[in-house]
């Protein structure tokens, strides 16, 4: 598989992950749009609170939109890693923006609660908006959690797991709003308290993500399954004998590899070289979410070793 082959499946992944980022934006602002008007007019504290949770995943997903663009930027000289990263600083700004809003929220609700006795029940159709919420959000986290575990995304998948938060966010909506139509006015603390449920699911839904992005920008190991994948794919490489070291940090939809292999200490420095040369082009040819490979060798058994077993 030649360079260009890998360039153009690297190419799909983030093609893929910004037509996913752009449906759940596009979604986020119709609903965001009809809960806020749905929350206002039909007196609900909890559904313009969903409301602001959907308007504010509108800046989640541009945020995610803007890294991706910028995360398919080549290297240059002040960024010979490349510029994947950017995702993971919008996930984690992106995180603390939304935990700041929920707390504003959650304050807001707070101050109004109690709330005032009424003789109105909220009207039929502030259901229908709440219901219809709950199957898109529940439909959006299924599509997004395929796709973000398929393409190692962790912005996509936190942003899945965000639409499941607000489905079930949505869903608490809907029973307080079903209440308190069945059981009248005088249960309307209910509505505050289907809000006060809401900003805790958003609230940890943002830290989730927060956590999430820190992990990578602090390069945590990768996947063991990954980490093994590669492990055993650069052994089957010929004249490889063991590998001794392996790091694999996620960067973006792709990852960084660090590998000590050890070969005999018979060989020339160009026939090492030149085994180095096949690792690095068996990994990215077997992993194409791979971006780079920094091959170490090692005589084979490694001095160290032979020192433990004497």
């Amino acid at each position: 598989m030649g360079g260009r082959t890998w360039e153009s499946v690297k190419r799909n992944l983030y093609h893929e992950a910004v037509r996913a980022t752009l449906l759940g934006l596009v979604v986020n602002l119709a609903l965001g749009g009809a809960k806020l008007f749905g929350g206002i007019v039909g007196g609900s504290l909890a559904m313009v609170s969903d409301a602001v949770n959907s308007l504010g995943d509108v800046f989640t997903s541009s945020a995610i939109l803007l890294a991706f663009r910028v995360a398919q930027k080549p290297a240059d000289a002040e960024h010979p890693y490349g510029h994947t990263r950017a995702e993971a600083i919008a996930g984690s700004n992106v995180a603390v923006l939304v935990i700041v809003s929920a707390l504003i929220v959650g304050w807001n609700t707070l101050r109004s609660f109690p709330p005032e006795p009424t003789t109105e029940t909220p009207p039929l159709w502030t259901l229908l908006i709440a219901g219809v919420n709950v199957l898109i959000k529940e439909a959006l986290y299924q599509f997004k959690i395929r796709l973000g575990r398929r393409l190692g995304s962790s912005a996509l998948t936190a942003n899945a797991w965000d639409h499941r938060s607000d489905a079930l966010s949505a869903l608490a909506v809907l029973i307080s709003l079903a209440l308190v139509r069945i059981l009248g006015p005088r249960y309307a603390f209910l509505d505050g308290v289907a809000g006060m449920v809401v900003v805790a699911v958003i609230l940890n839904s943002a830290t989730r993500l927060l956590l999430s992005s820190g992990q990578e920008l602090m390069d945590a190991q990768a996947d063991s399954e990954f980490v093994e994948a590669i492990r055993d794919a650069a052994v089957g490489v010929p004249q490889v004998r063991k590998v001794d070291k392996l790091w694999v940090r996620k960067t973006g939809l792709e990852y960084l590899v660090d590998i000590h292999v050890q070969v005999s200490a018979a060989l020339t420095v160009d026939e090492g070289h030149r085994i180095s040369h096949r690792v690095k082009d068996q990994l990215l040819e077997r992993f194409p979410i791979v971006r780079d490979v920094l091959v170490h060798l090692e005589p084979f058994p490694h001095p160290h070793e032979h020192a433990d077993q004497a």
